[in-house]
């Protein structure tokens, strides 16, 4: 098979960024990210941008959809798809070959597969309608729609409505075609073991909190973005964002926030295991490896 993609998914912290820029190097690719909160400006240390691994040997790797809107907007998967696409034909038109990097596994598959998308527009009659119920029964609602495969849809008021407002519009309105490109990627999985995993995310946590992350959530609030905003982008942002408000002490903060993103890194692999299912081949990669032997791997996959 020729491969028009190359695609490097993988839990939170094994170093994915890191591999690609390398791979990216030594093909003369770029990269474009698949994650659902680096697109977003001003968030950078939450969401993990590590924006210097983007420059291997004093090079510059040209990177996508990092930094393309404003913290505060709820940007979705039809939008990816969209922006995807576009930084998929103007890295091809190059003459490159594109690598597509990140652990948003709906971002990934939707990419992958091509899904037909509809973009959903605002529906503010049925947001008045939903707006005083709990929590609790927007889930009841939203189950009416779809299964519940994870809880991300109902962490907060403001995304389940937001998620049945979705579910209500794909009900009631036709998937138009799009005119989507063959996508024939070679997909390459960093594999960690469980307990090398756990390790990092615990190291990298502490040193986030180190070097500003608080800071960081706190210059969001003071720019004008409403706790609410944050706390929907979920895992670090919502939990500073409850620590900044008095709801929880910094060491409550560390704790609920290190098992938090435990509990992503299972629902990242579970999703990729998914995806398996679903027909897709991995090339799973030992983590521990050198990124050099990791770019070797993909080479000898490429041929």
């Amino acid at each position: 098979m020729e491969y028009n993609l190359i695609t490097i998914v993988g839990p939170t912290a094994t170093g994915k960024t890191a591999f690609a820029a390398k791979l990216a190097t030594a093909i003369n690719s770029e990269i474009i990210s698949a994650d659902s909160r680096q697109v977003y400006r001003d968030m950078t240390i939450g969401t993990g941008k590590d924006l210097a691994d983007y420059i291997v040997n004093g090079n510059q790797i040209p990177y996508h959809l990092v930094d393309i809107v404003e913290a505060g907007y709820q940007y979705n998967v039809y939008e990816f798809q969209r922006d995807f696409l576009s930084a998929f034909k103007t890295i091809s038109e190059k003459g490159k070959l594109p690598i597509l990097c990140g652990g948003t596994g709906l971002y990934v598959e939707a990419a992958l597969k091509g899904y037909k998308m509809l973009e959903v527009p605002v529906n503010d009659v049925l947001r008045v309608e939903l707006e005083n119920k709990s929590l609790e029964e927007l889930a009841e609602i939203l189950k009416k729609y779809k299964p519940l495969h994870n809880t991300s849809d109902i962490e907060t008021k403001r995304r389940a409505i937001r998620a049945i407002e979705i579910a209500d519009y794909y009900r009631n309105n036709e998937v138009a075609n799009i005119d989507y490109p063959q996508i024939n990627s070679l997909v390459v999985g960093i594999d960690i073991s469980r307990e090398e995993r756990r390790q990092r995310i615990s190291q990298r946590l502490r040193r986030r909190l180190e070097v500003g992350m608080i800071a960081e959530v706190q210059h969001l609030l003071d720019k004008g973005l409403s706790p609410e905003s944050l706390i929907y982008y979920g895992l670090e942002y919502k939990f500073v964002t409850n620590y900044l408000l008095g709801n929880l002490t910094y060491d409550e903060l560390y704790a609920q926030l290190e098992i938090a993103i435990h509990q992503f890194a299972k629902r990242q692999m579970t999703w990729w295991r998914g995806m398996e299912r679903r027909g897709i081949k991995i090339h799973w990669i030992d983590a521990m490896l050198p990124n050099e032997e990791k770019v070797e791997i993909v080479k000898k996959l490429l041929l």
